[in-house]
């Protein structure tokens, strides 16, 4: 061991007994940021105290203490990015303003919620938070550079999981933590293990355990494939007798299922491979998001899709809208509804797309097609709950079952709603898939969304649509 490392593990307890006074420092701050903003945002508006205020400030404080413990915002962002740690706070705000909401609409004291001071409130309490944890993060950067707050890690595996494992740690310094070693049931070898920039010497799995009880390891991460099951179950008993954290890296099958994510079966662990990111208060949390964006979007269209609607009845016989079967939520069928843009309206075992020079295609329906002001009815179909605002775009039936069988992972799309917009969309894979190429490109991108879904993203997604998402050059 070297002079610094001994510096570290001198150090590396510096902050560890105080880190539950901290976590409780933490949780009052916030508490007092709450309130003090919602005070001077009163004063400021030339607005007073009075008992339905308290209330209203002291059910902000209880609701975000409630949602924070309940998606763990308190426990330790020591490996993750800032950006996760902003999606997460965001979240919870939201979740706390639509409760707040619903409350007052329930007790008729939206009076309370209708003034200057509320929104000013409601924006200003997600900035002053994120400044705090700002201004911490930045504080633990420093004292991690100076020796303190560091956690050392064990490695076990020499496999290409504990290789991405020893690179993200390396890759992200001002985590705190150092790799104090590499450990295999192997037997020691005597080159090193190169790994970036790098060396390690692989050790046995007895140095392990002497360093762990000698309380040299603060936490074991074990990347050993998942068909050593006896080992891995055998080591993580071994360590059940000391004080080290211990955590399994998945290995590449597990880490590359879409969606992935642990779960249980009357106490029985499993781990989910294809399901929805729209379970428990996700779901109510893109339904709510949903409702409010397809309202507030209607309120402000809707004279536009009044003159929509009169322009195609002038300009061409047939209906105003158009009706086509699409696949929906867990491929059931759903009723998608547009402003009739062709003459023609195929709906059955044979869709032809649309085409550059289309014949099919009005004079205005090309128009439509291409600002895709033919899709705005669809916000009704977001209203009824059949369709989401962002989401994988619904095909035509028979183009489903033409693709699902040529593209691996297809259906997958239908584990959530079909979107009026999507990260395809914005993305630039919009109108028409004349090859194989273009469609799975088009699907990699849905599955994605899937993969990586946030409140945040569907927020992005929506203001790339209103900024380039309404045209493309091979929208027909």
């Amino acid at each position: 061991m070297n002079k610094r490392e001994a510096g570290l593990f001198m150090h590396s307890g510096f902050l560890r007994p105080h880190a539950s006074r901290i976590s409780f420092v933490q949780r009052l701050l916030d508490a007092v940021l709450i309130c003090s903003i919602y005070g001077v945002d009163l004063v400021r508006f030339d607005a007073h105290w009075d008992a339905r205020r308290v209330l209203l400030v002291m059910l902000a404080v209880m609701l975000f203490s409630i949602f924070a413990e309940m998606r763990g915002f308190y426990n330790s962002w020591r490996t993750s990015q800032l950006s996760d740690e902003i999606r997460e706070l965001l979240l919870i705000w939201l979740t706390v303003v639509a409760a707040l909401l619903i409350l007052a609409f329930m007790t008729n004291m939206l009076d309370v919620l209708y003034r200057s001071a509320m929104l000013s409130w409601f924006i200003s309490v997600p900035v002053g938070l994120l400044a705090v944890r700002l201004v911490v993060r930045w504080a633990l950067r420093y004292v991690r550079r100076h020796g303190a707050n560091i956690r050392t890690v064990a490695v076990v595996g020499n496999t290409p999981a504990g290789h991405r494992l020893v690179q993200h740690v390396n890759a992200m310094p001002w985590v705190g933590l150092v790799v104090k070693g590499f450990f295999d049931y192997r037997q020691r070898e005597s080159a090193p293990i190169v790994i970036g920039n790098a060396s390690y010497t692989l050790d046995t799995m007895s140095e392990l355990l002497r360093l762990v009880k000698a309380g040299e390891i603060d936490s074991v991460y074990v990347a050993l494939p998942l068909t050593k099951e006896r080992r891995i179950e055998d080591l993580v008993n071994q360590l059940a007798d000391t004080t080290a954290s211990v955590y399994v890296v998945p290995d590449v099958f597990v880490s590359e299922l879409m969606h992935s994510r642990w779960t249980n079966f009357g106490g029985m662990p499993l781990v989910s491979v294809y399901e929805t990111p729209f379970f428990g208060l996700h779901g109510w949390l893109k339904r709510l998001e949903d409702v409010v964006l397809a309202t507030l979007i209607l309120m402000i269209i809707w004279p536009l899709m009044l003159g929509i609607a009169v322009a195609i009845k002038v300009t061409s016989q047939g209906s105003v809208i158009f009706r086509q079967k699409r696949y929906g939520l867990n491929g059931v069928g759903v009723e998608i509804w547009k402003f009739r843009s062709m003459t023609a309206s195929d709906d059955g075992a044979h869709v032809v797309q649309a085409k550059k020079d289309d014949a099919r295609i009005t004079p205005l329906g090309a128009f439509l097609r291409k600002t895709s002001l033919d899709e705005l009815p669809q916000f009704f179909n977001v209203l009824q709950g059949t369709m989401s605002v962002v989401g994988p775009r619904p095909h035509a039936v028979a183009h489903n079952e033409q693709y699902r069988k040529l593209i691996k992972g297809y259906m997958l799309r239908h584990k959530v709603k079909p979107g009026i917009t999507g990260l395809a969309q914005v993305n630039g894979w919009r109108g028409e898939t004349d090859t194989l190429e273009k469609m799975q490109s088009r699907v990699e991108c849905d599955l994605e969304y899937i993969q990586t879904w946030s409140l945040w993203l569907d927020l992005k997604i929506v203001l790339l649509t209103v900024l380039r998402g309404f045209t493309g050059r091979n929208v027909y």
